[in-house]
């Protein structure tokens, strides 16, 4: 058991910081660019009401199935750092909790400290498919910090916590009421670019029922015990992230959406046309074509009554 250089045999390198995961990060460019191109071609697009309102429900539900903060924490304290170690660091710990896994964060106070860099951010992934005890066992080969390890070990298969099976199947059907939700989003897309406006409010408020479903499926495992995340006299406490509320503010947006669009068709119809940039001509037109569906001698009579005329009395 000798040194390299001060740092023990079993860390025979300091860790680097996890910068980003990747695929997160192409979704978010897609999406983003995607996002950046509507907003540049949105003042020459006609009847751009219905477009903006669809965008606005588009981003988010694809957007926070990536994310990792639908519920974080973070406490600063003096900790051991390695296993087989006495040293202590001051450092902040953070636990940021996605609907695919579990991000755990140190970040020394200063960050150089015992001649090393301490700067973390180590994934753990739960969705269907993974195995988060061979990732865990992973980060032990490794030689993770301890602090990471203790985080991580509270969510494995073998923790009596026991929040393991909770989170995973949550996550699950967290994302899954959010995919419902992303192609409700489609459907009120397309039906807001037709004549018949209020049904695109219906199911932009489909939209927003499947986005209360996903919020209600995190929400109670959220709420179950878990058990206590202590470093020292500090504790680790969590609370609902940012992915969370952003969620639920584009439940209300659609919510919102919705019931002015209906509202406004029973009440104002002319009123919620002029917002969608609906012209009577458009009204009458799609009348017209709908008529000349029904009635076979439609036609017949805009071009010459006297023809039409006459194929009523051969009818007759």
């Amino acid at each position: 058991m000798t040194l390299f250089d001060g740092v023990y045999p079993f860390y025979p390198q300091p860790r680097k910081a996890f910068a980003f995961d990747v695929s997160s990060i192409i979704v978010i460019a897609v999406f983003l660019s995607l996002a950046l191109s509507f907003l540049l071609i949105l003042p020459g697009i006609r009847g751009r009401a219905d477009s903006g309102i669809s965008e606005a429900g588009k981003q988010i539900p694809v957007a926070v199935q990536f994310t990792g903060d639908w519920e974080t924490g973070q406490v600063t304290a003096n900790t051991s750092y390695k296993s087989f170690s006495r040293t202590m660091v001051n450092a902040d710990v953070g636990l940021h909790i996605g609907l695919g896994g579990v991000n755990v964060t140190l970040v020394g106070n200063p960050v150089n400290q015992i001649n090393e860099t301490i700067n973390y951010n180590e994934h753990f992934a739960w969705r269907f498919g993974e195995n988060y005890d061979e990732i865990y066992q992973k980060g032990l080969v490794k030689g993770l910090p301890s602090p990471i390890l203790y985080l991580a070990e509270k969510f494995s298969r073998q923790s009596p916590c026991g929040v393991y099976i909770q989170y995973r199947i949550s996550g699950h059907y967290t994302s899954a009421t959010l995919w419902v939700a992303f192609c409700a989003w489609l459907i009120s897309n397309m039906l807001f670019s037709m004549p018949v406006l209020v049904y695109g409010g219906y199911m932009i408020l489909v939209t927003g029922t499947f986005m209360i479903f996903s919020l209600l499926s995190f929400s109670t495992v959220r709420n179950s015990p878990m058990c206590t995340i202590q470093f020292g006299p500090a504790s680790l406490q969590t609370v609902y992230g940012a992915s969370f509320w952003l969620t639920l503010a584009t439940t209300l947006l659609c919510f919102l959406i919705g019931v002015v669009v209906v509202v406004l068709h029973y009440f104002r119809p002319k009123a919620l046309k002029a917002f969608f940039d609906r012209s009577e001509d458009e009204e009458e037109g799609n009348a017209m074509l709908g008529e000349a569906y029904g009635n076979p001698y439609f036609w017949a009579s805009k071009k010459n009554p006297h023809d039409n005329f006459a194929l009523t009395i051969k009818a007759v």
